[in-house]
């Protein structure tokens, strides 16, 4: 198993340099409220020589599929190759609230977008007549979708985030890879029967495709002052689109109902700091890898027996210093290396 790191906007330069120094495989950039992945990426690219950089998520109603394509090739060309493009459809409140994109259809979209930005990172011209996507769209066509950036010889891996079993099924047939933003080993062990039955469509095998979730991790003495690092993150992320928020129905899945009812009466109160105290603990450390080195180390072997490829460190909102990230990020790889995981 390798490790990755998803970068904050802030200090994502000096991160990145950091995780390369300590043999990290990628980094990943995602988008959201506070900043979009290219901008973090190109900066990042500038300032590595080795990591791998990857968007994780670049969000699919953002940006029609060329640009998507132009701006893969270019991070592309300015890592040396190092770039993999991560593509999510994000959620119907972001994709129509953001982006004035109608969430409808969202597997046939994806499945087309790829198609186009695959093509248009093969040098093009494209021309394509899809169901969601028209390239020309008006007729004309003097000036089709056609990428002319010098890069790598080596092609652009293309992941896709996915949850439901139908996504997670169309990752593993058109997609090099597989991105989960919030999951547990047991979630990712089911999740592999989808990708299989995916690649199996599209007649291949999980040989060589990337699992890769990612894991929020926080080193104290105690799994319980671990995991009070993490309760602003994760109070962000239950609170997100109300009763219906994904995060809240996993907890509820898992077992969690009593706190998850009282999490959302007192944020709805008002009461965020109590609303943080009352996430269940098991759920956090269900979640994330939490205390010491040696526990952390333990922990890890049930995320590779689940099947990932790569785990990418995720670090606490509360971790805004470049010491106290480094010192998470050494953390993590000491704990792979002192698991024998390492690949």
């Amino acid at each position: 198993m390798r490790l990755g790191v998803n970068l904050p906007y802030q200090g994502a330069g000096e991160l990145a340099r950091e995780a390369e120094r300590l043999d990290y495989d990628v980094a990943f950039a995602a988008e959201g409220l506070k900043s979009d992945a290219v901008s973090v990426l190109g900066l990042a690219a500038g300032q590595t020589s080795r990591i791998g950089l990857a968007s994780g998520i670049m969000q699919i109603p953002a940006r029609p599929p060329g640009a998507a394509a132009l701006s893969a090739a270019t991070l592309h060309a300015l890592s040396g190759g190092r770039f993999r493009l991560g593509l999510g459809v994000s959620n119907p409140h972001v994709s129509d609230g953001w982006y004035g994109v109608d969430f409808a259809h969202p597997l046939g979209r994806t499945r087309e977008y790829v198609d186009i930005v695959r093509r248009a990172l093969t040098g093009g011209p494209v021309r394509y007549d899809g169901t969601h996507y028209r390239l020309p769209a008006h007729g004309l066509g003097g000036a089709p979708l056609t990428i002319l950036t010098e890069r790598p010889e080596n092609p652009v891996p293309l992941y896709l985030g996915a949850v439901g079993p139908q996504s997670l099924r169309l990752a593993g047939e058109i997609a090099d890879g597989w991105v989960s933003g919030f999951t547990t080993p047991r979630l990712v062990a089911d999740s592999l029967t989808q990708l299989a039955a995916g690649r199996e469509r599209a007649g291949g095998t999980l040989d060589g495709f990337e699992v890769i979730p990612y894991v929020a991790v926080s080193v104290a003495d105690d799994r319980a002052q671990a995991a009070t690092a993490l309760r602003t993150h994760y109070t962000h992320l239950l609170a997100i689109g109300g009763a219906d928020n994904f995060y809240c129905q996993l907890a509820r899945r898992m077992g969690f109902d009593a706190g998850i009812d009282t999490f959302q009466t007192r944020l709805a109160a008002g009461d965020r700091p109590g609303a943080a105290a009352a996430i269940p603990l098991d759920f956090i450390d269900a979640t994330a890898l939490l205390g010491p080195v040696a526990r952390i180390a333990d922990r890890l072997h049930a995320w590779a027996e689940a099947g990932v490829t790569t785990l990418s460190v995720l670090i606490s909102a509360n971790d805004t210093s470049l010491e106290t990230r480094a010192h998470t990020l050494a953390a993590a790889a000491q704990a792979l290396d002192k698991a024998g995981l390492r690949t």
